[in-house]
C-alpha cells in the first residue's frame, strides 16, 4: 500500500489536575501532568476518562516537549480501555511560551502529534487491540484535546 489512510475514530478532551516538576533529567527537564479526567466521543466509542492518568513530559534541549501518556477510558456502556500514546509538541518559542501559559493559540502555529495504542479485554471493542491511532492536539487552559483517527 503505498499511500496512508485514516478514519476518524474520536475527540478526546483531558482535564489536567496539576503538574509534579521533577527538574532537569539526563534527557531534559522532566514534569508529570496528572490527569483528573476528560471525555472522549466518535461515531463508535463514547465516554468518560477516569482519573488517575499522567503524562511523563520531557523537555528536550532542544525545546520540543516529548509525551508519555497512560489513561483509562470508561464508554458509556461500561467497558475499560486502557490508551496510551507518545507524543511531540514544539513550535517557535513565542508560541509555545502562550501555550504554556494557558492561552489559546491557533493549533496550526505550531506541531502536536501523538502515536496511539489501546488495550481492552472488552469483545465489542476488542477490535481497538488491533489498531493503531494517530492524532493531532492542541493545548487549552482545561488540558490538551486530540483528534484521533484510526490508521487503516
Amino acid at each position: 500500500m503505498a499511500e496512508i489512510k485514516t478514519k476518524p475514530l474520536m475527540s478526546l478532551k483531558l482535564q489536567v489536575s496539576g503538574m509534579q516538576a521533577i527538574g532537569a533529567a539526563p534527557g531534559g527537564d522532566r514534569r508529570v501532568g496528572l490527569v483528573a479526567g476528560g471525555t472522549f466521543s466518535g461515531e463508535r466509542l463514547n465516554g468518560t476518562v477516569l482519573p488517575g492518568g499522567a503524562d511523563w513530559i520531557i523537555t528536550r534541549p532542544d525545546g520540543c516537549m516529548t509525551l508519555d501518556v497512560r489513561l483509562v477510558l470508561q464508554t458509556d456502556d461500561g467497558a475499560l480501555i486502557g490508551l496510551t500514546y507518545r507524543g511531540l509538541r514544539h513550535g517557535p518559542a513565542d508560541v509555545m511560551a502562550k501555550v504554556a501559559a494557558g492561552l489559546p493559540v491557533d493549533p496550526s502555529l505550531y506541531y502536536f502529534r501523538t502515536t496511539i495504542l489501546f488495550e481492552t479485554a472488552s469483545e465489542k471493542y476488542g477490535w481497538l487491540n488491533r489498531v493503531f491511532g494517530i492524532g493531532t492536539g492542541s493545548r487549552t487552559a482545561a488540558g490538551p484535546e486530540y483528534e484521533i483517527f484510526e490508521l487503516l
